[in-house]
């Protein structure tokens, strides 16, 4: 079970996912297929494993169809948020803050897409990395080097102390996997309405309490068809 008792989560699916055109024309990102199962199904699965209680998720595009897929799902409790007009990452978070209270939560890409390591699950590996007290965001990286199937870019490095530095123009080794553990301190005075989440990332940075957990399994950035089908084409790997 998670050490830090991070049982809530809140997964972005809201986006309009037009780099995966023609598929995004008739579905949500989050519910385009990989290895026979939603992407977003893939996500709650995860989740539902680290012991995670409440899932938290924004709805824009093709809302309908997440909501029909969240009946099958009884596995999890989930709260949807929609959005008429999009908020970004950062405002779509902020409208649910309250649900969070003042404990940190998971939060997730929609359509991230991982496979744990070896050993200790992904989600349960960053719980066990966080620390309440000196962070406010902690990340989830893909080392570049791991990448196979897509191509990755190097967003960040980490310093000895563990803490992750954004390299603007993308040297780093390391690429955000869309997935990371966030108090909500770290909205104060943001503004209300539309805004990204990054600038969160970039604030906690600023004031040394980004950190970073490494993954140590497979994940992949599906961001076009051609991703899609050479992911689709290679099969999961064995658990």
């Amino acid at each position: 079970m998670i050490r830090k008792n991070i049982d809530k989560v809140f997964i972005a699916a809201a986006g309009m996912g037009t780099r995966l055109k023609p598929y995004t024309d008739t579905l949500p990102k989050p519910m385009v297929e990989v290895w026979g199962k939603p992407v977003i199904g893939h996500i709650l699965d995860h989740c539902v494993q680290a012991g995670v209680r409440e899932a938290v998720i924004n709805l824009h595009h093709k809302a309908d169809i997440l909501r029909d897929y969240f009946k099958t799902r009884n596995d999890i409790h989930i709260t949807e948020s929609f959005e008429e007009n999009l908020l970004d990452t950062g405002g779509g978070v902020k409208k649910t803050l309250d649900i969070f209270q003042d404990h940190a939560f998971f939060m997730i890409n929609g359509d991230s897409l991982w496979c744990n390591g070896p050993n200790t699950p992904a989600l349960q590996r960053l719980a066990q990395d966080w620390h309440d007290a000196h962070m406010d965001i902690l990340l989830l990286l893909q080392p570049t080097n791991k990448m196979i199937l897509t191509q990755g870019v190097g967003d960040y490095v980490v310093d000895d102390h563990h803490r992750a530095l954004r390299q603007k123009n993308q040297d780093g080794d390391l690429m955000f996997a869309g997935v990371r553990i966030v108090h909500p301190r770290i909205f104060q005075d943001t503004p209300d309405g539309k805004f990204p989440f990054l600038s969160l990332m970039d604030r906690a940075e600023t004031q040394n309490r980004l950190y970073a957990t490494l993954h140590d399994g497979d994940w992949h950035h599906i961001s076009t068809a051609d991703d899609l089908h050479r992911v689709n084409d290679h099969g999961k790997p064995p658990s």
